[in-house]
């Protein structure tokens, strides 16, 4: 005979009855409330929460889907908790009975990165504290987004020193992947500013870790997919903030000369942020160059200087010089009134199968061109970013980038019709194709688009980290429970 055992309202819907109170490990399923209350029996019990684990349609259905709409793989069950403890309790239970775990920040990923077929959703979204702002230094629940991060800092005068270019985004989502934005030129990315963090390994346990402390776990924890550990809190490093940011676009009709005024800008540590993209002009030919630039002003910055900013760069002076001064806050949120009218006209709930590559400086005009020349006449949906990074300030091992001094983060942000299931799905084909063929180039990926990658796939791109990885992963996640979406470990 089961225990009856009673259970929380959802903290969300406030919802009872398809609470999750047991595991069935001939079936392979979870049960609920109203399945054990009905006689079944051989289950066992899952741990006492004062969270919620549940199973309602709708909850699995939004947890087998993701911002990409493009995977679908759903759920048993979804944890939803601000206790570090009883995500490392729900862990163990799963490492018993072999159910595979996979934790969800905002569900931003493409491609199913975040999804788990029948296993465990750890949804982090509770886990959203932060501060206090001591030392130059704050610590926060991997569920905290940015936006809320950077809004509590400011109160003291200070910044985490780069952003991804949406800040709707968590903090153990973006450090998972990497983190990459336009100040990367000059601070390198998310994982490269983080002092330590707090994780729930693949068996279980709860652990500190830094350079210092565990430096194995935290170094495969950084941009390492979530495949050893589930992040719950990280201490990030902060910079004094500007209260002003001098903003500047510029226009360029030549990709070359686009790509080494960026890298210049790059090369120089007065400029803060240095992003691109790269327009249709009326012929449909992906030809109009913007490139973007940000520098700081005071107590994190001088004082503004048009004349010295633009010297030397070779932008199409036929077009005006965009350049505007801005609130620190309102720069890094420059993207939430864009986002606003996409949701209002449903653009952004279309299918995301974005294209997200790296590519080596000594060949990013021959290999951006060719992908330019391939988009010609089609309808992307969203922007075509083309940007330097400073390999100098990359440090993090398993953020993968090219050798060489300038490498360039290119990222195709296609938005397409979600019922063109047929368009979709050759889109995807497509970028399975580029990336090899640029991989051969030199080239890596940035893994937050839709390519299709297999564990061998996964052990090239990560090279002569791939070894380390790959005992950390059998260290830290024994049973191969976490991050099933990846694909990145198999045996």
């Amino acid at each position: 005979m089961t225990e009856q055992v009673e259970r929380p309202t959802d903290l969300r819907t406030g919802a009872t009855g398809v609470e999750v109170v047991a595991f069935d490990p001939q079936a392979r399923v979870w049960v609920t409330e109203a399945e054990v209350s009905a006689g079944r029996a051989g289950l066992v019990h899952v741990p006492r929460l004062e969270g919620s684990l549940r199973a309602d349609e709708t909850l699995l259905s939004d947890d087998g889907d993701d911002f990409g709409h493009i995977v679908h793989h759903t759920p048993g069950g979804v944890l939803r908790t601000g206790s570090v403890e009883e995500i490392a309790a729900m862990i163990r239970f799963c490492n018993a009975y072999r159910i595979e775990v996979a934790a969800r920040g905002q569900g931003h990923g493409t491609y199913g990165q975040a999804q788990v077929d029948g296993g465990l959703v750890i949804e982090t979204e509770l886990l959203n504290g932060i501060g206090p702002v001591e030392a130059g230094q704050v610590t926060v629940g991997a569920g905290a987004v940015w936006s809320a991060v950077v809004h509590e800092t400011l109160q003291q005068g200070l910044t985490p020193p780069i952003f991804t270019d949406y800040l709707e985004l968590s903090v153990g989502g973006t450090l998972s992947v990497g983190g990459l934005g336009g100040q990367a030129c000059r601070f390198g990315a998310q994982v490269d500013n983080v002092i330590a963090l707090d994780v729930v390994t693949g068996a279980g346990d709860l652990v500190s870790c830094s350079p210092t402390q565990r430096p194995d776990l935290f170094h495969a924890v950084l941009a390492g997919l979530g495949q050893c550990a589930v992040i719950v809190s990280a201490t990030l490093r902060l910079v004094t903030a500007p209260q002003t940011v001098w903003h500047y676009q510029l226009s360029y009709l030549d990709l070359e000369t686009f790509l080494a005024d960026q890298r210049r800008l790059a090369e120089d540590e007065r400029y803060a942020y240095v992003e691109g993209w790269v327009e249709a002009n009326d012929e449909g030919a992906y030809t109009n160059c913007v490139l973007e630039f940000a520098v700081y002003g005071p107590p994190a910055g001088s004082e503004p200087d048009d004349a010295e900013w633009l010297r030397g760069l070779r932008y199409d002076r036929s077009h005006r010089v965009t350049a505007e001064s801005l609130p620190y806050f309102t720069f890094l949120n420059r993207l939430a009134e864009g986002v606003k009218k996409l949701k209002h006209i449903g653009v952004w709930d279309w299918a995301h199968p974005w294209l997200n590559l790296i590519l080596p400086g000594d060949r990013a005009a021959e290999l951006s061109r060719t992908l330019l020349d391939e988009l010609a006449g089609q309808e992307v949906g969203g922007l075509v970013l083309l940007y330097p990074l400073a390999r100098r300030h990359l440090r993090a091992p398993l953020l993968r980038v090219p050798d060489g001094p300038v490498p360039y983060l290119m990222a195709v942000l296609w938005a397409l019709d979600p019922k063109d299931q047929t368009t979709i799905a050759a889109r995807v084909a497509a970028n399975q194709a580029t990336y090899e063929r640029v991989r051969a180039a030199g080239a890596t990926q940035y893994p937050v688009g839709s390519i299709p990658m297999t564990a061998d796939d996964w052990h090239g791109h990560y090279g002569e980290a791939w070894e380390e990885f790959a005992a950390a992963k059998r260290r830290y996640d024994p049973h191969l429970l976490l991050a099933p979406g990846q694909h990145v470990f198999t045996t």
